[in-house]
C-alpha cells in the first residue's frame, strides 16, 4: 500500500478523497493499451526475425540515445532478409549462456568513455575475469565521437574482453565516428560476407523531415552564463513522438557538420517540437556551428532539416509510479516533456529538482513550473540557483538535504529521471544517490528501469 507520508498534506487529501482517481484510471488504461500493442508488435517482429535457416546470429545493442538501437535493428533486418535467423536483444538482457555461436554487438560510448546505462547489468554480471567463450564468434560495431578523448571506449573495451575470453572475431572491429557513412558501409560489407548477399543497398542515415522554425525566444536575458533559447519547430510532414525522445537536427550552414541532437521539451499535442538550446562558444569566441546557426543565424520561418529519434531508454515509467525529475540548465527540456505528459493525464506524485545560475535570469519556464506546483501536479520542487548566495549550491546538494524524503519516495516505487550535463551534474547526482540509497539500491533501480538518464 502506498505510504502517503512522503507527500504534502494537500496531495494526501486529494489522493485520499479520490479526486484524481477517475482521470488517473483512464490514463493508466490508455497506457496499458499502448504497452500491450507495443509488446505485441515486438513479439511479431521477434518472430519474423527468428525465421530462416542455418546458424543463427545474436544481435545485441547498447544504446544511450537510440542510434545504436537503430543500427542494430537495421543489422538484424539485413541478416533476416538474407535468410539468417536472428535474435535481437538489448545488451543488458544478454547472459553468458547466450554467448555462443555467432554474435554481433552494436554499442555506443557516452560521455568520456562510459558505457550506455542499459549496459550496466551486462558489465556487472557477464564481463568478468575468468569467463571462457571459446564457442563464440563475434563482430563489434563501435559508435563514438572523435571530438571526445575516449573515442569508442566501450566498444573497444568490449572487443578486448571478448578476445581475452577466448572468443574469435569474425572480422576486425568497425568504428563509426559520429555516424560516418563510410564506416557504416564497411559494416554492411562485413554483413554481406556473412550472408553471401552482396547487392543490398547502402545504408544511409534516415532522411530528415521538413520543419519550420516558428519561434525563437531568449530565456535568460542578463544571465551571467551563456544564452539559452527556447526553440519551436513545427513539422511540415506528419510525425509523432513521446516524452523522452530526441530531435536530430541537420544544420544547413555547414555541409561537413553531420547533425546535432536535442532533448524534446514538448508533446505532439503542442503542435511542435520545442527545445531548450544553449548557445555554445568555440575556443576562438565564435558561436558553435550547430547552436550558433539554430539560435542566431537561421531565420524565423525558415525550413529546418530534422527528424525525431526514438529514445526508449528515457521513455516514461509506468504511470502508477511517483516520478522524481532531476536536471540543470538545458536539461530541463527532457524533464519538461515528462511533466507535460503527466499534467495532460492528471497524474500527480511528481518531484522536480532543478538548478541553474540565478533565479532572476535563469529560471527557465518559471510561470509554467510555478503553475504546476500551485495546481498540485508537482508535489515538491527543489531549486538550486548556484550564484544566488556566496556558497555554490547545486542540485545534488538539494537532493542530499532531502535524503529522508528521497528514501520514502523510492520505497513507494518512484522512478528517478536525470537530464542534463554528464560530466558535472549527472555524476554528482549519481554520487549522492549512491550515498543516500546505497550502491546496491541504485543498481537495482537501474536494472528495473527506475533510474534513467538523458545526459550529454
Amino acid at each position: 500500500m502506498l505510504d502517503l507520508s512522503a507527500f504534502p498534506p494537500e496531495t494526501r487529501r486529494l489522493i485520499e478523497a479520490g479526486a484524481v482517481a477517475g482521470v488517473y484510471a483512464l490514463f493508466c488504461a490508455g497506457v496499458a493499451v499502448r504497452e500491450a500493442l507495443r509488446a505485441a508488435a515486438v513479439r511479431r517482429e521477434a518472430k519474423a526475425l527468428s525465421q530462416g535457416a542455418g546458424e543463427p546470429v545474436l544481435v545485441a545493442f547498447a544504446s544511450q540515445t537510440g542510434f545504436a538501437e537503430e543500427l542494430a535493428t537495421a543489422t538484424a533486418k539485413a541478416l533476416s532478409e538474407a535468410g539468417v535467423p536472428v535474435t535481437l536483444r538489448e545488451l543488458g538482457a544478454v547472459t553468458a549462456a547466450d554467448l555462443t555461436g555467432r554474435a554481433l554487438f552494436v554499442v555506443s560510448t557516452t560521455g568520456e568513455g562510459d558505457a550506455p546505462d542499459p549496459a550496466r547489468a551486462f558489465i556487472r554480471d557477464v564481463m568478468k575475469d575468468g569467463v571462457a567463450l571459446p564457442g563464440l564468434r563475434y563482430g563489434v560495431l563501435a559508435l563514438g565521437d572523435s571530438t571526445y578523448a575516449e573515442f569508442c571506449a566501450f566498444g573497444r573495451s568490449l572487443d578486448a574482453w571478448l578476445a581475452h575470453s577466448g572468443a574469435q572475431p569474425l572480422f576486425d572491429r568497425v568504428e563509426v565516428d559520429d555516424g560516418d557513412p563510410a564506416a557504416l558501409r564497411h559494416w554492411q560489407g562485413q554483413l554481406s560476407l556473412l550472408t553471401g548477399v552482396t547487392d543490398a543497398p547502402d545504408w544511409t542515415r534516415p532522411a530528415y523531415g521538413r520543419w519550420t522554425l516558428a519561434e525563437r525566444t531568449l530565456l535568460n536575458p542578463g544571465s551571467p552564463g551563456g544564452e539559452a533559447w527556447h526553440i519551436r519547430l513545427e513539422p511540415k510532414d506528419a510525425t509523432t513522438w513521446q516524452a523522452g525522445d530526441i530531435l536530430e537536427v541537420g544544420p544547413r550552414n555547414d555541409p561537413e557538420l553531420p547533425h546535432r541532437e536535442y532533448s524534446i521539451a514538448s508533446l505532439p499535442s503542442d503542435g511542435a517540437v520545442e527545445l531548450i538550446v544553449r548557445l555554445m562558444t568555440r575556443a576562438d569566441g565564435q558561436p558553435g556551428l550547430g547552436s550558433g546557426w539554430l539560435c542566431h543565424s537561421a531565420e524565423v520561418g525558415q525550413t529546418i532539416d530534422a527528424r525525431v529519434r526514438t529514445n526508449r531508454s528515457f521513455h516514461a515509467p509506468d504511470a502508477s509510479r511517483p516520478l522524481i525529475l532531476i536536471g540543470s540548465g538545458t536539461g530541463l527540456a527532457g524533464l519538461r516533456a515528462h511533466l507535460k505528459a503527466r499534467a495532460a493525464a492528471g497524474v500527480r506524485w511528481n518531484w522536480l529538482v532543478f538548478g541553474e545560475r540565478t533565479s532572476a535570469h535563469d529560471f527557465f519556464h518559471r510561470a509554467e513550473i510555478e503553475g504546476w506546483k500551485a495546481s498540485g501536479l508537482l508535489d515538491r520542487v527543489d531549486l538550486a540557483f548556484s550564484r544566488d548566495q556566496d556558497s555554490r549550491i547545486y542540485v545534488q546538494h538539494r537532493l542530499r538535504a532531502a535524503a529522508d524524503i528521497l528514501r520514502r519516495w523510492v520505497a513507494n516505487g518512484a522512478a528517478i529521471y536525470v537530464c542534463g550535463s554528464l560530466e558535472g551534474m549527472s555524476r554528482d547526482v549519481h554520487a549522492v544517490l549512491v550515498e543516500v540509497l546505497g550502491a546496491e539500491m541504485v543498481e537495482r533501480l537501474a536494472d528495473e528501469g527506475r533510474y534513467r538518464r538523458d545526459v550529454y
